[in-house]
């Protein structure tokens, strides 16, 4: 499955420890860094720390609407998170505090109520803050102190890991928002549409499974509406589009959540980009410095990279360059390939033109989307190397505990196969 997703290797070559991830919700608990001025006057929008336990972000997000009965895109959020966690994610409300002050909704916590003139938006916050517990480990107590302490040490050696976006930015049971974002880049939004609505992948819920076949072999959508469990929540509503036309494809899609349109774009985006890292891996070259033709992007006084400020590596400033690199003060970066965006050149600009051009058959103008605009993209950088803050690890209760700190962006679970290396057909099961 990580292949499917474009992962093909490791960064470390340290044994794994195996085990599982989140057996329980509490085994996963992030916690966002958020920085922002808050008023004094209470005026403006309505800020809040929100504290939840087995939700996805979207469909917590429709039924805080629905709660406070305003529309869902007048919540907003600062990142996504995984369902099967304890996470603390900071949301904005288009309300009165007190409103947001009454909610009361089973696994949900509202706390640090405060107002602010600005209201969030995704990437807002500077990064996360990870407590994670990895438990039924493969291997017998000694064995995994050994595996996890070399692991441990390697990563804080390099001071980080390849940044690959993990399984969840493309679905863990169903990692599919990819291949849909593709046939929307391509035009085929017929192809979207089956792929998101039909199309069962083993592994799924059976009732799903079982609702999805039936509309892939028969395509009868009015008795597909009776078999769809209430869980398909988004594909029900496309279902209910194509009632009224089934040949409105565009409308279909539409009927979705924009966020999440637009995360199916940024996930074919997400595919390249775990390719092209994949492949200057697997040619040796590293990730934490540079070579000519690389594209930089140097640090924010928050140590974040600037992605406004792109620099080219070049004969003349290759020595100068590598330095800021290795003391963290820039990134090597890779394109999130859309309709603005450049190659690199020397060898990382053969490997950028030869998975995307050539094999992909992808071109710029290919992310200007007409019939949906707002999911257009202009594409962007983002850095092939992730740094890690205050990486820690030790045996407790039966289970390896690990602590840590990543920038936003950056994907606890692509952290933590690399302590794992659990072989790809166990992916599904324990991410």
């Amino acid at each position: 499955m990580e292949e499917k997703v474009g992962i093909e290797l490791f960064y470390t070559d340290t044994p794994g420890v195996g085990g599982r991830l989140k057996k329980y919700p509490e085994d996963f608990v992030v916690k966002e860094i958020l920085e922002m001025d808050f008023t004094d006057d209470g005026e403006g929008y309505t800020i809040a720390r929100v504290i939840s336990r087995n939700w996805e972000t979207n469909r917590l997000v429709k039924e805080l609407a629905r709660r406070l009965n305003i529309d869902r895109d007048k919540i907003a959020f600062a990142g996504t998170k995984d369902k099967r966690a304890i996470t603390e994610q900071w949301m904005s409300f288009e309300t009165e505090p007190k409103k947001v002050e009454k909610l009361d909704i089973r696994r949900v916590e509202i706390k640090d109520i405060q107002t602010s003139h600005r209201s969030l938006h995704i990437g807002a916050h500077r990064g996360n803050g990870f407590e994670v517990m990895i438990r039924d480990m493969e291997v017998d107590e000694q064995e995994v102190i050994e595996r996890e302490s070399s692991t441990g040490e390697k990563i804080k050696e390099k001071g980080g890991f390849a940044n690959w976006f993990g399984l969840q930015r493309f679905g863990i049971i169903r990692p599919i928002t990819h291949e849909v974002g593709k046939k929307i880049v391509e035009g085929d939004y017929q192809g979207a549409v089956n792929k998101y609505v039909a199309n069962p992948i083993d592994g799924e819920d059976e009732e799903c499974y079982q609702a999805r076949k039936f509309l892939e072999d028969t395509w009868d959508i009015e008795e597909a509406l009776d078999r769809y469990p209430e869980a398909l929540t988004f594909e029900k509503g496309m279902l209910r589009k194509l009632r009224e036309d089934q040949d409105d494809y565009v409308s279909a899609l539409r009927s979705l959540p924009h966020n999440l349109l637009m995360m199916f774009v940024h996930a074919y985006q997400s595919y390249l980009f775990n390719r092209i890292v994949s492949e200057r891996l697997k040619r040796g070259i590293p990730i934490d410095d540079v070579r000519v033709g690389d594209i930089i992007l140097p640090t924010k006084r928050n140590g974040l990279p600037n992605k406004d400020t792109p620099v080219d590596v070049t004969e003349d400033n290759v020595d100068k360059v590598s330095k800021m690199v290795k003391r963290g003060k820039a990134f090597v970066s890779a394109p999130l390939f859309g309709y603005h965006s450049r190659f690199s050149e020397g060898e990382q600009g053969e490997i950028e033109r030869e998975i995307i051009v050539e094999e992909e058959d992808v071109l710029r103008e290919d992310f200007v989307i007409p019939e949906i605009s707002s999911i257009s993209s202009t594409g962007s950088r983002r850095e092939m190397f992730a740094p890690v803050r205050d990486l820690d690890w030790k045996m407790e209760g039966g289970g390896l505990n690990l602590s840590f700190e990543l920038n936003k962006g950056s994907y606890a679970t692509t952290l933590l196969r690399e302590f794992m290396k659990l072989p790809p057909e166990q992916v599904k099961n324990y991410s």
